[in-house]
């Protein structure tokens, strides 16, 4: 069953929906992106910030939190993490601002697939 989060649906709402998903027979959950995504976002495809999960999803914690009510069913998560769903334009992820502002000298230079010929 694939969970689409977003600041209105997050970890502690989908925690709520384990007794109807186990009920069905769902063995695993499949959440879309978890990463801190651009302020706002409806689908977490937008990632600024690869290192933390998103604190409008309720963070680490509320990620603790529904893993450990899945396990208690004996329920899996699948967690869709793709390092190229970024979010570039505007002011809020840092590691794209670095290179376009130092570019092959930035330190996170590899992290994105950029032609430098």
């Amino acid at each position: 069953m694939r969970l689409q989060l977003h600041r209105d649906f997050g970890f502690d709402a989908a925690r709520a929906q384990i007794p109807y998903l186990a009920a069905l027979g769902i063995s695993h959950v499949y959440l879309s992106p978890i990463l801190a995504a651009r302020s706002g976002s409806m689908h977490g495809y937008d990632v600024v910030d690869h290192d933390h999960i998103s604190p409008e999803l309720g963070g680490e914690d509320g990620l603790c939190r529904l893993v450990a009510a899945l396990r208690e069913r004996g329920m899996g998560v699948i967690v869709d993490i793709v390092p190229n769903h970024a979010a570039v334009g505007g002011h809020d992820n840092a590691r794209w601002l670095e290179v376009l502002e130092w570019g092959r000298h930035s330190r996170h230079a590899n992290f994105f697939d950029i032609d430098w010929d």
